[in-house]
């Protein structure tokens, strides 16, 4: 089995057990909270899928892993084509790739 293979299998698990994570905040927010600068925090300029939560999705659980999921796929389809890119162009460059 390859690495990138890891790679995959691990953000793609993470994502389906997702669900069954704490409600409560993670460390950040809740230091936040805590010393009480939370509320001047500034919104995400954008959002994608805000809050993990996929539209159209009626189950939330389902909706966060549909969320992680596509997240997941993306960001693996794009550093590996990245990757694979700057392989290609290293193997060219040293006339292995002919």
């Amino acid at each position: 089995m390859k690495w990138w293979h890891f790679a995959l299998i691990i953000p793609v698990l993470v994502a389906v057990v997702s669900p069954l994570a704490s409600s409560s905040p993670d460390g950040l927010e809740k230091v936040a909270q805590d010393q009480g600068f939370l509320g001047r925090s500034q919104p995400a300029p954008f959002q994608v899928i805000a809050d993990y939560l996929f539209p159209g999705i009626a189950s939330e659980a389902l909706a966060t892993i549909l969320a992680g999921l596509l997240g997941t796929l993306l960001l693996f389809g794009a550093v590996y084509g990245l990757a694979w890119l700057i392989k290609s162009r290293r193997t060219e460059g040293t006339g292995q790739g002919r």
